[in-house]
């Protein structure tokens, strides 16, 4: 039996040799691993193309990335919904391990995370340490939820309108 790493709840990774200390949130209620990525698309020789992240990351690099094998999953979201996503593999290091990854392709340009790493990527590899973390993004959640509750204390029927009906998406 080999050695397992502990990870925690958030670690950084490197993809590949040029793009290194990509945050990433270890969540062990997603099946699959997910990755930000931008101009999708497939060519006339069946070729996919796609760039890791999107112009507002500081981890894009404009490089377009072109696979020949690659596969398409129907994945439920947490809040329900059902999106379809390319998935392919890409070269990970994440705690000192070379790692092959399976990933969806998709925007996550809206998630604190630009990439997510799900259960089949961590089993038989690591154990996963909730109480440990990085300290990535230590106050980033309570920032916006102390923004959120003043913004409630102001006008509670203009955040009712504004936020709950529409999305908390400031």
């Amino acid at each position: 039996m080999s050695q397992k790493d502990i990870i925690g709840r958030e670690t950084r990774i490197d993809i590949g040799r040029n793009i290194q200390g990509v945050p990433a949130k270890i969540d062990t209620g997603a099946d699959g691993s997910a990755i930000w990525a931008s101009d999708i698309h497939i060519d006339g020789d069946n070729r996919l193309y796609f760039k890791l992240f999107g112009e507002g990351s500081p981890y894009y690099t404009g490089r377009t990335l072109t696979r020949t094998r690659y596969s398409v999953a129907n994945v439920k979201s947490a809040s329900g919904d059902v999106v379809l996503k390319f998935r392919t593999h890409i070269s990970i290091r994440i705690k000192g391990r070379r790692i092959k990854v399976l990933f969806g392709l998709c925007d996550r340009s809206s998630h604190t995370y630009p990439v997510l790493i799900g259960r089949r990527t961590l089993s038989g590899k690591f154990i996963v340490d909730v109480t440990q973390h990085e300290g990535i993004y230590p106050t980033l959640e309570k920032t916006k939820t102390a923004a959120f509750n003043k913004k409630l204390a102001k006008n509670p029927q203009e955040f009712y309108q504004k936020y709950y009906l529409k999305g908390a998406e400031e």
